[in-house]
Formats: C-alpha cells, sequence, structure tokens
C-alpha cells in the first residue's frame, strides 16, 4: 500500500525561502532599471528626431544654441590639408575600415570644427590609407553632434604620432593638443550630397529602446518563474512517513 498524502500546506523550507528573498528583488530591480532605459532612449530618439527635422542654419547661429546637437548646419570654408584623424575600428558591413576626421575653417563664423567626412574601407592595415582634400572653398551640408555620438566609443588612444593620426576614440580635448587648433565642443558630420563626402551610412544609436524593452522582459519573466517555483515547492504534498501498511 503505498503511503498516505498529507494535506497541501504552504511549507517552502528556508532555503528556499532565503533563495527567493535574495533574487526576487534584483531581478526586479533589473527589469525596472531596463524599462527606465527604454524610456531614456524613446526621448533621446525623439530630440534627435526633432533636431533633425529643424531647417539647416549656419554655424554661427548654431554654435549659440544651448544643445547644438544633432542640428543640421551649413558650413563654408575650407579643409586644413595636415590635420587629418582616422576613427579606427569602423565597421560597415562586416568590412574595417576608418572614418576620416578633418579639421575645417568655417570662414563666417572663423571657428575650427572637426568635420566627420565618413567611412572608408582599410583591407590591407599594411597599406596607409589615401586621404585627398578638397581645395578650394567648400560648400558643406552636416549635422553637429557630441564626441560621444560621434564614435560610440569610451576608451581613448592614439597608435600613431604622423598625420594623418590613428586614433581609437574622438577626444577633442586631446586633438586640440595635438593640432595646436582651438576646435569647437562638437563634431560636424557630413551628410548626403555633401561633397567631399565619402560613406555616410552613420550607425544608429547602439542600443534602442525595443531593445531595453526585451531585456526588461526577461527579467519579469525569470521573476516570474521564480515565483512560480516558489509556490510549486512550498505546496508540494509530501507523503506520510508514520504511515502503517
Amino acid at each position: 500500500m503505498s503511503a498516505a498524502v498529507m494535506p497541501a500546506r504552504f511549507r517552502p523550507g528556508w532555503l528556499l525561502s532565503l533563495w527567493v528573498l535574495a533574487f526576487m528583488p534584483l531581478l526586479l530591480g533589473l527589469g525596472w532599471w531596463q524599462l527606465e532605459r527604454a524610456e531614456e532612449k524613446r526621448q533621446m530618439q525623439a530630440v534627435i528626431d526633432q533636431a533633425e527635422s529643424a531647417v539647416p542654419v549656419p554655424l554661427h547661429e548654431a554654435i549659440r544654441l544651448s544643445d547644438p546637437a544633432w542640428r543640421p548646419v551649413h558650413l563654408e570654408g575650407r579643409f586644413d590639408s595636415q590635420y587629418i584623424w582616422l576613427l579606427d575600428n569602423r565597421i560597415r558591413d562586416g568590412q574595417a575600415g576608418v572614418e576620416v576626421l578633418q579639421v575645417f575653417h568655417d570662414l563666417p563664423s572663423g571657428e575650427q570644427v572637426l568635420v566627420n567626412r565618413g567611412w572608408l574601407p582599410w583591407p590591407d592595415r599594411r597599406i596607409a590609407p589615401q586621404i585627398d582634400t578638397p581645395q578650394g572653398e567648400q560648400r558643406l551640408d552636416a549635422q553637429m553632434v557630441a564626441p560621444s555620438e560621434a564614435g560610440f566609443l569610451q576608451q581613448n588612444g592614439s597608435v600613431s604620432e604622423a598625420w594623418p593620426r590613428l586614433i581609437s576614440s574622438i577626444e577633442l580635448e586631446s586633438m586640440t593638443d595635438q593640432a595646436d587648433i582651438e576646435l569647437l565642443p562638437h563634431v560636424a558630420r557630413l551628410r548626403s550630397g555633401s561633397p567631399a563626402a565619402f560613406t555616410l551610412d552613420w550607425p544608429a544609436l547602439p542600443m534602442t529602446a525595443s531593445k531595453h524593452t526585451g531585456y526588461a522582459v526577461q527579467w519579469f519573466a525569470l521573476a516570474l518563474a521564480l515565483l512560480i517555483l516558489f509556490i510549486w515547492a512550498g505546496f508540494r504534498p509530501e507523503p506520510d512517513g508514520d504511515a502503517k501498511h
């Protein structure tokens, strides 16, 4: 005869209870944190969309704004043929390359701004890429971006002392010292149709709001699974060890 089954009572045990108390707040906290990040990205994207849809303005008007990031601008002046940086490890369609950053002297404003001319492939790193500087006065359509968005890199470092200079991230203060030229605190990256542009398929934000929301769903799902396990273990019937045969 099989052992009698006791009526179900909620007895999950102290070990499982401690485990749930330790991990449940962590899982829920990670889920809410991802939702907050998703909202931040939605707000950031809204700001970017609003700025990008604005009417382009000359550089001297853009730099008077409280935050000129993402604002379309007109540039008029000349490229500096000497001061060129190559932002390394830029990947397009699985191909390694660099983004070409060059000092531009904007005549109407009298300012020097770092212009990102776009991407070039660099298949053979034994041969330095050839960068041609457009001659004469240029009229460019560009977009102002903060240095952090210009490269989406956090580490800084220069691996070359010759010009063009190879760098791993955009650090305007260091680049100002290298060129001994006062640069604006924003980078202007060229827009489609601008002369002097290379490949301009600029990458989007490194992580969209939908990805953060997806991660939040995963954390909440793990929290729900933990709760279900806790309830199942607590109500699991136990055989009566004293039952007689």
